[in-house]
């Protein structure tokens, strides 16, 4: 099992200096890939977030967070080998032949390291500044998936769907990669099934070890119903959870602690068909400590 991390694009510690030596010392240590996110803003007002009746505050990590493509362009430049990806990109408030270009660009520059994960958005206030009605989502985000492959593919490219339009036309830069892996950010039932037909892979939350087995088991189901091969398919599972340099007795969240509890943990996973886990830590402290926690992690699972 592969071994990602979050870079620090958010909050009051997301800088470039920090987060190119996060990159750079994840690749020396033989992580698999680092990772960005997009937020376009953070309401002042409260915000409904998915599965929660009352309105609540936007968490304040919201209120500094870097542009997650140009991100990966610089620590593109800075490293050689590891994976550039995103977990997620709100794939609706982007037209996609946009998006596709500018994945495209990243995929040339970085030697065809990229991974698309995409996501359809949850932010109301995200949706109205873009003129992007949220409806779209479900119908117009598979369409936004295949409209993506489209711009990938050969010249000329075209496209006619319900909610975007593509005039035959030729674009340019293709990727350095002959098929760029699109991982889908689902939790929900409906989700996971999309992105078992339409993606090529999972990048689901961790809540709990039974959670998380649950969602990779559906999801490999469900490729196998849509008459899809389950094991060519990839999960990423994403911990937002605090990673500590002494163990954490009470409460602790599963994948969360010291490096050995982690890697207890991870021993559980081997084998229930996820390939990687990307940790991003909640427990962020200084630079010094996050990178030593990075080789502690590597050395506690080796």
């Amino acid at each position: 099992m592969e071994l990602g991390i979050a870079l620090p694009t958010s909050g009051e510690k997301a800088s470039p200096g920090a987060i190119v030596r996060i990159a750079q010392e994840a690749e020396r240590l033989g992580y698999a890939a680092v990772w960005t996110f997009e937020r376009l803003l953070r309401p002042v007002d409260k915000v409904v977030f998915p599965g929660v009746a009352e309105p609540q505050e936007t968490p304040e990590v919201y209120r500094n967070v870097y542009e997650p493509l140009e991100t990966l362009s610089h620590v593109a430049a800075l490293t050689s080998r590891i994976k550039l990806g995103t977990s997620v990109i709100d794939a609706l408030l982007h037209p996609p032949v946009v998006l596709g270009r500018r994945f495209a660009t990243l995929d040339q520059f970085s030697g065809g390291r990229v991974i698309a994960g995409l996501g359809q958005g949850w932010m109301r206030q995200e949706f109205e500044t873009v003129g992007v009605p949220a409806s779209r989502k479900g119908a117009g985000f598979e369409e936004v998936i295949a409209a993506l492959r489209a711009v990938w593919g050969p010249d000329p490219v075209a496209f006619d769907g319900r909610f975007y339009t593509i005039a035959p036309s030729e674009i340019n830069p293709k990727p350095v990669q002959s098929h760029v892996p699109i991982l889908v950010g689902a939790m929900t039932p409906r989700g996971i099934e999309r992105a078992a037909r339409v993606a090529d892979g999972l990048n689901p939350m961790v809540f709990a070890q039974d959670q998380l087995l649950g969602t990779v088991a559906m999801f490999r189901d469900s490729a196998r119903e849509a008459g899809r091969d389950p094991d060519a398919l990839t999960v990423v599972a994403r911990a937002n959870v605090p990673v500590t340099q002494k163990p954490i007795d009470d409460e602790r969240p599963f994948l969360g602690g010291s490096p050995e509890q982690i890697a207890e943990d991870l021993a559980a996973l081997e084998g229930k068909g996820i390939d990687q886990v990307l940790f991003a830590n909640g427990a962020f402290v200084d630079l010094d400590t996050e990178v030593d926690l990075l080789a502690q992690l590597v050395t506690a699972v080796r």
